[in-house]
């Protein structure tokens, strides 16, 4: 049902949450069986000290009307007590039980004694003022205050100000005596403060209807940013040069945040699997172009005539040394020499550093490794000959190389390896430990020079398609996204030369 989403549900729950708030308090204060309650709080608790100058202390109470006095005693205590009728319903001498009689209440006060007490009741209040002095009188027995039965409307109360014999906490006063309610011990407050103006109920329903309003507007005006011309939905795998993967892992996210509904799958493998993969896929769909990308550290190889090519960027590579071997630069020639097995040992290039080299190397898949076979060896590397890169395996070797499956393992291993010589893209030696860069012939591997002549190691960045993807499909959406939009801006910061640019456009053009 077309109806059904998440702001429907979220729309119709909460009117419906404010509904029934609303008839649910109704109910309560309409239909519903209500109990009595009397409620109190203690709103002075203070010692009594006589001042030395008097010869006999006297405290007066007076609130509307004096009511009575309190002999002031050094060690005493002054407890100030509301009682007060906190509900809708009357509370009349009836709902008094026999446990108190005659009195209608019995106030305890722990294990103290009660010295002394009076009452104060707001001018205008005589059937209060009335109730407490009808007998039985207000009086005391123990620790107790004995209160008679007073009648109290909605609203109405009475204060008690009790003399006791030592400190008492406000948690020891207990007030029994009500049957037909229940007593409540309500927040203290101060003698002046006036109560709210409104009642807890009607502030809790305020906030719960007032919080549906917000929810419901929210939903109705909230303003909806359209994604971006171009996007697309589904899910879209992109495979390939691992060199190239940090560059794709943040358009991806970037990608599905602009483009709701789309699911990018990143596995990277190797430009030459990738190519084999898209291949594959290709292949097994017949009709039309799968939703897979291909990307590759320079052109495919051949034998795969359905790709369609798309150039993204232009990527710099590097050599890595490990950093127990204190070279920085090695011409064309040296490096050769080296791949040949001419020069097995770094003391034949730096005298006194008796050290093997050691040839740390990307799989046959790698993209890098072939621009690197292509742009700076002009030949095929050695074959394998030790599985630990330490030792040899292949006892007619002329060199010990090893060859890994990932940039990251390359990094890791020529760093953790004296002797050790490697390569990778400029961006991934950024933040390892252990190894540092070699120039070629002079010349660093840097985006701002990159167009000039003399630095080899460079290659396109390429994106490859089974066929011509559909304009709508996320395919298409994608690469527009990664080679033209937002990406562009990725592939910059992560130190690679955007084909869309003007200098990239020349680069890219003259391969």
């Amino acid at each position: 049902m077309e109806w059904i989403t998440a702001e429907n549900v979220i729309a119709v729950g909460t009117a419906l949450l404010g509904v029934l708030v609303s008839v649910g308090v109704v109910w309560v204060d309409r239909f519903s069986p209500q109990r009595k309650r009397l409620g109190f709080r203690v709103q002075l608790n203070t010692p009594l000290h006589r001042e030395e100058h008097q010869d006999r202390g006297v405290m007066t109470v007076r609130e509307g009307e004096v009511v009575g006095i309190v002999p002031p005693v050094n060690g005493s205590r002054l407890v100030l007590l509301r009682i007060e009728n906190d509900a809708e319903l009357t509370i009349g001498s009836e709902d008094y039980g026999p446990d108190t009689a005659p009195h209608g209440l019995k106030i305890t006060f722990g294990e103290r004694t009660v010295q002394g007490v009076v009452a104060t009741i707001p001018a205008g209040w005589d059937s209060v003022r009335d109730d407490l002095e009808r007998a039985p009188k207000l009086g005391r027995d123990g620790n107790a205050v004995l209160v008679p039965r007073v009648t109290l409307e909605r609203g109405q109360y009475f204060k008690l100000l009790v003399q006791l014999s030592g400190g008492i906490a406000d948690r020891e006063v207990r007030i029994d005596g009500l049957t037909s309610g229940r007593v409540k011990r309500n927040r203290s407050t101060t003698p002046d403060e006036k109560p709210g103006r409104f009642s807890p109920t009607s502030r809790a329903v305020t906030v719960v209807l007032t919080l549906c309003v917000i929810a419901l507007a929210a939903i109705i005006v909230r303003e909806r940013t359209p994604p971006p011309i171009g996007c697309a939905t589904g899910t879209l795998t992109v495979t390939g040069s691992t060199a190239f993967a940090p560059v794709v892992r943040e358009v991806k996210k970037q990608y599905e945040k602009d483009c709701a509904g789309a699911t990018i799958v990143l596995d990277p493998h190797g430009s030459t699997s990738g190519i084999r993969a898209l291949a594959d896929a290709g292949a097994k769909q017949g009709k039309g172009s799968p939703a897979v990308v291909a990307l590759s550290d320079g052109r495919k190889p051949g034998g795969f005539p359905q790709l369609r090519e798309n150039m993204v960027a232009v990527s710099l590579f590097t050599l890595v040394l490990n950093d127990d071997i204190p070279v920085d630069d090695l011409t064309l020639d040296q490096i050769r020499r080296v791949y040949r097995g001419e020069i097995t040992n770094w003391s034949q290039l730096v005298p006194g550093v008796d050290r093997p080299v050691l040839l740390i190397s990307r799989d046959a898949n790698s993209g890098t490794r072939e621009v690197f076979q292509r742009r700076v060896l002009e030949r095929n590397e050695p074959a394998n000959s030790s599985l630990d890169c330490v030792n040899v395996d292949d006892t007619e070797a002329k060199v010990i190389r090893c060859e890994l499956d990932s940039t990251d393992r390359v990094l890791t291993t020529v760093a953790k390896l004296p002797g050790a010589l490697g390569y990778a893209d400029l961006r991934s030696v950024d933040g390892h430990k252990g190894l540092h860069k070699v120039a070629i012939d002079g010349r660093e591997a840097a985006l701002d020079q990159i167009g000039g002549p003399g630095y080899p190691y460079r290659e396109i960045e390429y994106a490859y398609t089974w066929g011509v993807p559909p304009a709508d499909s996320l395919t298409s959406s994608f690469l527009t996204y990664l080679t033209r939009g937002r990406g562009q801006d990725v592939i910059g910061t992560h130190g690679h030369l955007p084909c869309a640019t003007p200098k990239g456009l020349k680069i890219c053009g003259d391969g």
